[in-house]
C-alpha cells in the first residue's frame, strides 16, 4: 500500500470517528429527495492554480478538513458529490444539497468556503431550487400517468448533467389549460427514456437566476443526447429563453472517492 493511500486511510478513520463522536442522526435521505418542499442547492467549485503544486500531504491535510466540513453538516443535510473534472471547464467538484430549510445550506457553504481546503477554491457556480408537487402531470391521461411511475432500469447511474432553464415571459402568460397541452407534448417526447435517464426538477423562479433546474443521472449518455434532441423539438421548447450556460457534466462519486482522486 502506498504512502499516499496509507494517509488516506487514517483521514478515512479519523473522519469516521468525528461523526461518530458528534452522536448525531442523519437525516431521512429518502426523504430529502423525494418530498415536496425541500431546498435544492447546486454549488460548483474550481480548485485554485496553486493545488496542482502542493505537497500530497498538504493535499491530504486539506482534504481531511473537506471530510470533516461534509460530515459535521450531514446531520441536517443530505450532501452528494460529482467529479466534474476532465468532462468540464467550468469546475472541478460539484456539490448537490438538499434541506428543509435553506439556512441550513447556506450555513455549510460558509463553513465549506472559510475552511482551509474551501480557501484552495473559488466559486465556479451556486443554484437554488425548490421541489414541488408535479403541477401538470395530475391532468394527464391515465396511460401516461402509469408509464411515469415504470422504474428505471437497475444498474448504476454514473453520468450526471446539471441544466438551468429560463421561460420567457409569454410562456408564464399561457393559460394554465395551454401550458399543461405543451407539457403533455414534452412528457411523451420524454417517455421513451423514462427508464434510462432519471430525472429530478428543482423550481427557481425568485429563489435565482432561472426558472428551474433540472438535474439527470443517467448510464447511457447517448440515450441522454436524444432525449434533449426530442425535447428541442416540442412546441414547449420555444420558450425557452436559457438552457444551460452553464451545463455542468460529470460523474457521480463518494466522498471517500472524491478526496482520493483530489489527493493524487
Amino acid at each position: 500500500m502506498t504512502a499516499t493511500r496509507l494517509a488516506l486511510l487514517g483521514m478515512c478513520l479519523i473522519g469516521a470517528c468525528f461523526h461518530a463522536d458528534a452522536g448525531l442522526a442523519a437525516p431521512d435521505r429518502d426523504k430529502l429527495l423525494a418530498d415536496p418542499g425541500v431546498y435544492g442547492t447546486f454549488a460548483a467549485y474550481s480548485l485554485n492554480d496553486d493545488w496542482a503544486r502542493k505537497e500530497g500531504a498538504t493535499r491530504i491535510a486539506l482534504l481531511t478538513v473537506l471530510k470533516g466540513v461534509v460530515e459535521q453538516h450531514r446531520e441536517k443535510l443530505a450532501i452528494d458529490l460529482y467529479l466534474l473534472r476532465g468532462l468540464s471547464d467550468h469546475a472541478d467538484i460539484l456539490f448537490r444539497v438538499h434541506g428543509t430549510e435553506l439556512g441550513d445550506i447556506q450555513k455549510f457553504l460558509v463553513d465549506l468556503q472559510g475552511s482551509a481546503f474551501g480557501k484552495q477554491t473559488k466559486v465556479a457556480g451556486i443554484m437554488h431550487g425548490l421541489t414541488k408537487k408535479a403541477n401538470y402531470v395530475p391532468g394527464f391521461p391515465d396511460d401516461i400517468k402509469s408509464d411515469l411511475k415504470a422504474a428505471s432500469d437497475p444498474g448504476q447511474k454514473p453520468y450526471v448533467v446539471v441544466i438551468p432553464i429560463r421561460k420567457s415571459a409569454d410562456w408564464w402568460a399561457l393559460d394554465q389549460d395551454t401550458r399543461a397541452a405543451m407539457m403533455k407534448e414534452h412528457t411523451q417526447a420524454a417517455l421513451p427514456y423514462h427508464k434510462t435517464v432519471k430525472r429530478k426538477l428543482y423550481h427557481s423562479t425568485g429563489l435565482d437566476d432561472v426558472d428551474f433546474i433540472t438535474y439527470f443521472e443517467t448510464s447511457k449518455l447517448d440515450d441522454f443526447h436524444n432525449l434533449i434532441l426530442s425535447l428541442e423539438r416540442v412546441k414547449e421548447f420555444q420558450y425557452t429563453r436559457r438552457f444551460g450556460h452553464p451545463t455542468w457534466l460529470g460523474t457521480a462519486k463518494g466522498l471517500d472517492e472524491i478526496i482520493e482522486i483530489l489527493a493524487q
